[in-house]
């Protein structure tokens, strides 16, 4: 419990170093503006390390230079990126163009990073723009888009006598079952250990529902771990799913990138992330000798009157740091990145581009008449609503704490049941609502 104690500790003093952050210097210099020339050095960071150290990225930058011979870029794939990066923005040395951490609050954007211009703009050009957007002006634009729901191994699903996707929660748990019991694979790999899958869920925010407010809905809700709500769903799927024993023996082993090999090769039968993972997982199968073919993508198990739904959301947005010195070449990179490098066709992603088509490898949501739902703008004045409570009731709806503890309660390995763990959660989350009220 101590080990626990200290994480949550560790997360809460992490978001506190973010909030605390530092003023931008020489952000107004009008000698190095998004709008002079596009030239220099430029450092981009990612979380794409396995794009960095294939060659992908050095790629695209060759690509870039033809356009952009005055530039030049370079690429730094950071490890546990998120935690990272917030410890960074503590200082000014985070590179020229960087994926905005999801702890950094939209009211805090300005304070890290340069507008970009008037998001009614972008908007009619790019998907995604009010993830990144504050008090309508710009800050980043998405690397591209990924549906969310549940990637399924098709040949598992076959081995184990599942005629039809689970539409429902019950559905749901009646195909583990049968996984378990006719087939060795995994029914549902949680990849406890490494944490931050554990809030893939979160993607499916309004899918169960069909509600593209739901996380403002959420944010106002003095009890959303309730049944009926979103949030109840995405949560109680995991817990009943591990109360069950229908995912991995043992959470506390559990590895990501040997997990990919494990699934392309039939013996993890389930796997909640969001669509960005099918290209890895595709060529995780190739790798081992499988077939991609046998990766399958589905909505949430959940249904509204019989129509499924699932969120349709950007990913990690790319902004320009205050404190670059080559403002232009940032931007020029930004736009080359999500609009002519070919990145989101390589991963399978949707495209940033309004007038792109979705990509072949979510034809499965289409064929299961599956509707894609784009999560709504805050209202003004309540951008960060949502992270604002999260802090507040120390819930870290994107982090990987609480739903730890979730599948610890779930396994017998920590004190309480789903009820008694829903309640507390209410009663934090209550308090933060009250707190936050306008």
């Amino acid at each position: 419990m101590a080990k626990k104690a200290a994480a949550v500790v560790a997360v809460l003093a992490a978001a506190a170093v973010v909030l605390s952050g530092c003023s931008s210097t020489g952000a107004n210099d009008p000698g190095n503006s998004i709008d002079g020339e596009v030239k220099g050095s430029i450092k981009v960071l990612t979380n794409r390390t396995d794009l960095v150290s294939d060659g992908t990225f050095d790629a695209y930058a060759k690509a870039f230079a033809k356009k952009h011979p005055g530039v030049k870029v370079e690429f730094e794939g950071v490890n546990d990126y998120e935690n990272s990066i917030k410890t960074r923005l503590n200082g000014n040395k985070y590179g020229d163009v960087l994926a905005i951490p999801s702890a950094v609050k939209p009211g805090q954007f300005a304070q890290f990073f340069e507008p970009l211009g008037k998001t009614a703009d972008f908007a009619e050009k790019y998907r995604y723009t009010a993830k990144h957007s504050y008090d309508g002006t710009q800050y980043a634009i998405a690397s591209g888009g990924n549906a969310n729901g549940v990637l399924y191994n098709k040949k598992v699903f076959e081995e184990a006598g599942i005629a039809e996707l689970p539409t429902s929660a019950d559905e749901w748990l009646d195909a583990l079952e049968k996984i378990k019991d006719n087939t060795d694979a995994i029914p549902l790999y949680t990849n406890y250990k490494d944490g931050w899958p554990l809030s893939q869920g979160m993607g499916s925010l309004g899918a169960i529902t069909n509600d593209p407010d739901a996380a403002i809905h959420m944010a106002e809700d003095k009890a959303p771990w309730t049944e009926g709500t979103d949030i109840y769903a995405i949560d109680s799927l995991l817990f009943d799913s591990v109360e069950a024993g229908l995912t991995e023996p043992d959470p506390l082993t559990t590895d990501w990138e040997s997990s990919k090999t494990e699934f392309g090769s039939g013996k993890i039968g389930t796997m909640v992330l969001g669509s960005w993972a099918i290209s890895q997982m595709q060529a995780a199968a190739e790798k081992a000798g499988a077939s991609p073919d046998d990766i399958g993508y589905m909505a949430w198990p959940a249904n509204v009157d019989g129509k499924q739904y699932a969120t349709n959301d950007g990913d990690y947005g790319y902004a320009i740091s205050k404190h670059s010195k080559n403002k232009a070449a940032a931007l020029a990179w930004i736009e080359f990145f999500t609009e002519e490098s070919g990145y989101t066709d390589d991963q399978g992603m949707v495209s940033t581009l309004k007038s792109a088509d979705l990509p072949a490898n979510l034809s499965g949501l289409e064929e299961a008449g599956v509707t894609l739902i784009e999560p709504a703008a805050a209202p003004e004045g309540k951008e960060s609503l949502l992270s604002d409570t999260s802090n507040d009731a120390q819930i870290d709806l994107y982090g990987q704490v609480y739903r730890q503890k979730l599948v610890d309660i779930a396994r017998g390995a920590a004190d309480g049941d789903k009820d008694s763990y829903f309640d507390e959660l209410n009663k934090r989350w209550a308090a933060a609502v009250e707190k936050n009220k306008n």
